[in-house]
């Protein structure tokens, strides 16, 4: 598939093409930052105790959202254990 440029809105969010979602078996990918910068890779949730959640709204915060300084460090602490 074709580079695309995305634009990051203020809240952080990217759109993945509508063509490249049709190739993804689900609505889940997994996202980490390499020294070549973030790799987004398709995951399918059959054996999700391989994923730990780090942050549900409805468990974490009274189903409301957190910053993204917040979460930021959620990440950062999660990377530590």
């Amino acid at each position: 598939m074709k580079t695309k440029i995305q634009k990051v809105t203020t809240k952080g969010q990217i759109t993945l093409p509508v063509k490249w979602r049709k190739n993804l078996e689900n609505s889940y990918v997994s996202v980490e930052v390499s020294k070549k910068g973030l790799v987004i890779n398709p995951i399918t949730m059959e054996n999700d105790t391989q994923w730990e959640t780090i942050f549900d709204a409805k468990r974490d915060n009274k189903g409301k959202g957190i910053s993204a300084k917040k979460f930021s460090q959620l990440l950062k602490e999660s990377r530590k254990k």
